[in-house]
């Protein structure tokens, strides 16, 4: 079997319901490195929201941010900030509406409230620590990725100012992600592949959330996790089991990476 690239999500992929690694992934994740496969994450996360997990698994190269910067063995090789003009203008709507935003830079994430319900809410679903107050963190400097915080009613205001120049993921009741248009995990995942010379038919990835649309379509073979909603498990070519069942190691098995190997991929 040719060296295979395999990327994982975070939440509900890596992670079970309760942001803990399974044990069974643990495992499954060092015999694929153990058998010569490349092994990398692909989350919307920020690089600094994850380090206990790459530090758990040993995993150093990985697309973050919905695919805007991406390093590989711990060397940055590609980067896509928001166009500045277009994060000023996101802002000032959001500030006109009285939405809070979240600005992700590639080493910090800070916020322009001191304090609102709906981030207190969307990050303690995900156990992170809350970004401090800095509402001109944005000015200056390369942001990768910002976070609107509104109702799924509320965010039509942003896809019809923005049409066309920025990209919105939700990925909870309140929280919606703002790239730069074109951006997602698949672009990142494009970049990484061909920094490192493979080819397409050899990547692999898990995913189970809206935000894994793109990479599930885009990779040789996408693998949904059997908690993810219908429309992604549609996307994917491969759907496994729920994450708290032992999803990743059973995909894994279904695509013949680990014993038992029924030789889904040639």
């Amino acid at each position: 079997m040719n060296k295979k690239l395999i990327f994982f999500d975070i939440d509900g992929t890596l992670l079970d319901h309760d942001k803990r690694v399974p044990e069974s992934t643990l495992e499954s994740i060092q015999q694929l490195k153990d058998n010569g496969h490349e092994v990398a994450i692909a989350t919307g996360r920020a690089p600094y929201h994850f380090q206990d997990i790459r530090e758990l698994l040993g995993i150093d190269s990985y697309v973050s941010l919905n695919g805007q910067y991406v390093v590989h063995e711990g060397k940055p090789i590609y980067g896509n900030p928001l166009p500045p003009e277009q994060l000023q203008q996101l802002t000032e709507l959001a500030v006109q509406l009285d939405h809070p935003i979240i600005y992700a830079g590639s080493d910090a994430m800070k916020m322009n409230v001191t304090h609102h319900k709906f981030i207190d809410s969307s990050w303690g679903e995900l156990k992170l620590t809350i970004p401090e107050y800095d509402p001109e963190y944005y000015l200056g400097r390369d942001i990768y990725q910002a976070i609107v915080f509104c109702t799924e009613e509320e965010e039509g205001a942003y896809r019809s100012g923005f049409e066309g120049r920025l990209d919105l993921v939700r990925w909870g009741p309140y929280g919606t992600d703002v790239l730069p248009a074109g951006g997602s995990k698949a672009e990142g995942i494009r970049q990484f592949i061909q920094a490192l010379g493979m080819e397409i038919a050899d990547t692999i990835a898990f995913g189970d959330y809206l935000n894994d649309l793109e990479m599930l379509s885009y990779v040789g073979h996408g693998v949904a996790m059997g908690n993810a909603p219908d429309i992604v498990k549609r996307a994917a070519r491969h759907v496994t089991k729920d994450v708290s069942e032992d999803g990743i190691r059973h995909g894994l098995q279904m695509l013949g990476l680990l014993d038992p190997k029924p030789q889904v991929i040639a």
